[in-house]
């Protein structure tokens, strides 16, 4: 398990909506914070953020 910054936290929480967080926003998070998606991705996980609107189709 990765260690997850405070400001990633932070900034994963604010960014969702209704507890659910868009693919693409998750990207444009982790460009902006300068972080690996795989830890946004993490920080989605602890805060039980669900990522919606796969560009993978994964989710």
């Amino acid at each position: 398990m990765l260690v997850i910054e405070e400001k990633v936290l932070q900034a994963v929480k604010n960014a969702a909506k209704e507890g659910r967080l868009s693919c693409e926003e998750a990207h444009r998070l982790a460009g902006e914070l300068d972080v690996p998606l795989r830890l946004v991705g993490e920080a989605c996980d602890k805060l039980k953020i669900k990522i919606t609107r796969c560009q993978l189709g994964c989710f």
